[in-house]
């Protein structure tokens, strides 16, 4: 079984980057990449765990192996965990509170139509 990665040119990080944002490392070193697995075509990729592997090709084979063992995905993508950047979910209330003053933002402030049918 042989699996092909596509990515456009340019958009994996330099080696030597992954390499410094080696951040998460186990004790040989590897960094930790997080895994994201789309279950069929037209789907989205969800996180589907992390694992430690020293490069992406590496990490990207593991995955293969860890986590769609049941033929359960179409396409698998790595990421290393040191690049990726998330909020803070302690920070959650200035994140996404301050779109609850604004009630046009919500489908409930429009009338609809009888004949618009289900939107």
């Amino acid at each position: 079984m042989v699996y092909e990665v596509h990515s456009r040119p340019g958009s994996a990080p330099p080696e030597e980057t992954v390499a410094e944002a080696a951040g998460g490392e186990n004790g040989l070193g590897w960094p930790l990449w997080e895994v994201f697995v789309r279950q069929r075509r037209g789907l989205h990729h969800v996180h589907a765990g992390s694992l430690h592997a020293p490069d992406a090709e590496t990490a990207l084979r593991s995955a293969r192996d860890v986590y769609t063992r049941r033929v359960e995905g179409v396409s698998i993508w790595v990421a290393p965990s040191a690049l990726i950047t998330a909020s803070d979910p302690e920070a959650a209330p200035e994140w996404f509170d301050p779109s609850a003053d604004k009630p046009y933002r919500h489908p409930t402030f429009y009338d609809l139509p009888d004949g618009a049918g289900r939107i």
